[in-house]
């Protein structure tokens, strides 16, 4: 019974923080139009969710298991519906971002709990993955559901009005139901308590092999590729509702709604990948991706750029609303790819410092692209800041081809 309890209190956190997280976007849009902010200023949102995410996982995930990892997440899931409430209560841009940064602390803290858990409440290998696809497949359930959840509390007529904030007060509640499920759920946590007391140096040393593991050619091609490719996913997410408002006319509600397909493309381009990576191998994989991504852009961006008046029913929505998010189709299959070429060209001691690495660079890039794009917007008129993007994603094809090169080094 204790089994199953936690467990649904772990796919209840992981859903929460998947709609807070990947609600970047939908705020941004909304902070623009409620708070009369500028761009450049809204795409300081995803620094403080992504920075606050890194430094967390790096700095205290050697330590959650001596604090208790139920214990960790019962407190990051009372910040967060401390923050979530705060949003209506306290509505301002400055309460926007340090809710961000409560969640992105929160979500270091639980990525770190809920895999160690995973661990824990599993016996094989199998069972392992069994778990954590469920799990992960809760959380981009998380992901999709957060674009119409937030969608159905924007005021149709007037987006400018706060009531959109009110959907913090059913996130809170949420957070709230977690909590308690988590709190009322004992768990043995011995093996992993008695692992983390065993090392005491645990993140002085992890920060120790991460610098050094970070001066290899192979580690510096990876993190300049993990880096592009971020921040034209996160340039592209985090910007696309308000996009689809600006350029293409559609509504506040319209514009987020609209920008779930990114979402849907994302996941089901993660699942085909799995296919078909086995035929082609990663590197053709990546490859292709890359091209597949540019064309579209290249393709779509001059219909997106053409005038197009209010938009308010599906049916009257520029034909760029629907083909521009396709592009998570062909740029889904580039990061755990580009992972799992690197990981798996490395000793097992070596990959944990590496998914370090990861963590921070992702973060890093995430926010980079939020940044360019959103002043891009607010300096050019137009579809300048997302054809920009055509840059990263030529650096990216050079950084993976090195990466290739490199892997093979390492593997001979």
């Amino acid at each position: 019974m204790n089994r199953t309890r936690l467990i649904v209190g772990l796919a209840l956190t992981y859903a929460i923080f998947a709609v807070l997280l990947n609600s970047v976007g939908t705020v941004i849009l909304q902070s623009i139009e409620s708070f009369h902010i500028t761009k450049g200023a809204a795409s300081s949102l995803e620094g403080f969710k992504d920075l606050s995410i890194a430094a967390t996982s790096f700095l205290l995930a050697a330590q959650l298991p001596r604090f208790g990892l139920r214990r960790a997440m019962i407190v990051a899931l009372g910040i967060v519906m401390i923050a979530c409430l705060a949003m209506p209560l306290a509505p301002g841009f400055w309460t926007t971002r340090l809710m961000f940064l409560a969640v992105g602390v929160g979500f270091g803290v639980a990525k770190v709990s809920v895999y160690s858990f995973v661990g824990l409440l599993t016996e094989d290998s199998t069972r392992h993955a069994s778990l954590l696809n469920i799990i992960e497949g809760v959380f981009m359930l998380g992901v999709l559901s957060g674009y119409w959840i937030f969608a159905a509390f924007i005021n149709p007529i007037n987006p400018a009005d706060p009531q959109w904030l009110h959907v913090y007060y059913g996130l809170a509640a949420a957070s709230g139901i977690a909590l308690a499920l988590l709190a009322v759920t004992p768990f043995d946590e011995s093996v992993v308590a008695v692992s983390a007391s065993a090392a005491p140096q645990g993140a002085r040393q992890k920060f120790a092999e991460m610098i050094a593991l970070a001066w290899r050619p192979l580690t510096l091609s990876f993190i300049a590729a993990i880096f592009c490719y971020v921040l034209v996913e996160q340039g592209i997410g985090s910007w696309l509702p308000t996009f689809n408002r600006e350029l293409l006319g559609l509504s506040a509600q319209m514009s987020v709604q609209a920008a779930s397909v990114f979402a849907v493309c994302l996941a089901l381009g993660r699942l085909g990948a799995g296919v078909i990576v086995r035929r082609t191998g990663w590197f053709a994989l990546v490859c292709g991706c890359l091209v597949g991504m540019a064309v579209l852009m290249v393709a779509v961006l001059p219909l997106a750029a053409a005038r197009h008046g209010v938009v308010t029913g599906w049916v009257d929505a520029p034909i760029a609303a629907f083909l521009l998010p396709m592009i998570g189709l062909m740029m889904a299959p580039i990061y755990p790819a580009l992972n799992s070429a690197i990981l798996s060209s490395m000793a097992p001691r070596e990959q944990p410092a590496m998914v370090g690495l990861i963590v921070v660079f992702s973060a890093l890039g995430g926010t980079t692209g939020s940044f360019i794009v959103g002043h891009l917007f607010a300096a050019f008129p137009g579809t300048i800041g997302f054809y920009v993007l055509l840059v990263p994603i030529l650096a990216l094809a050079v950084a993976t081809t090195l990466v290739r090169g490199y892997a093979r080094r390492s593997e001979v």
